[in-house]
């Protein structure tokens, strides 16, 4: 890699830090290709993305942006996973850990918060954004959908008088 093309790889992850909401530091310990695909297949359903990055380049990367923290967990082959959603990266790269022994979550930083192993564990087992939003307008539906059956239960209510006395005077 000559000195532009490392250049052009600080700046694009540069770019990345700076619109992601979390950054999920892993530790690959032999995956195979396979196994690899597999994790990138899972992580981009999850919207979000996975990238293998020199140490060295991406500590310079990470200099002007919030993720300044993480720059302790970049030893050896490590590899981001990034998400604007704060929950999509860290569910993913968990879900895929439990499944094999040859990824190690290292750790990991939510904006200006830095993450151990057990804090990123500890995000992916919170509702996604989506989930979020999904509860959110079933709360604000719920109300509504209430107060549309209250306000026509008492004119189904009068209705019924209404037709009761209509039978009981032609009867």
């Amino acid at each position: 890699m000559d000195r532009s093309q490392k250049a052009d790889s600080v700046a694009q992850l540069n770019a990345v830090f700076n619109e992601v909401g979390v950054v999920v530091v892993t530790r690959n310990l032999g995956l195979s290709v396979a196994q690899s695909s597999e994790l990138r297949a899972k992580i981009r359903e999850a919207g979000a993305t996975y990238k293998v990055a020199k140490n060295r380049l991406a500590k310079i990367a990470i200099a002007d942006t919030d993720y300044v923290g993480i720059g302790d967990f970049l030893i050896g082959p490590t590899a981001l996973a990034t998400s604007v959603d704060p929950v999509a990266a860290a569910k993913a790269v968990v879900d895929f850990a439990k499944t094999t022994d040859k990824i190690e979550i290292v750790g990991g930083a939510m904006g200006a918060n830095v993450l151990d192993a057990n804090g990123i564990k500890a995000l992916a087992t919170m509702p996604s954004l989506d989930e979020l939003r999904a509860k959110l307008i079933g709360l604000v539906q719920a109300p509504a959908t209430k107060i549309a059956q209250l306000s026509t239960a008492p004119a189904a209510k009068l209705a019924r008088v209404f037709n009761a006395y209509a039978e009981k005077d032609a009867a």
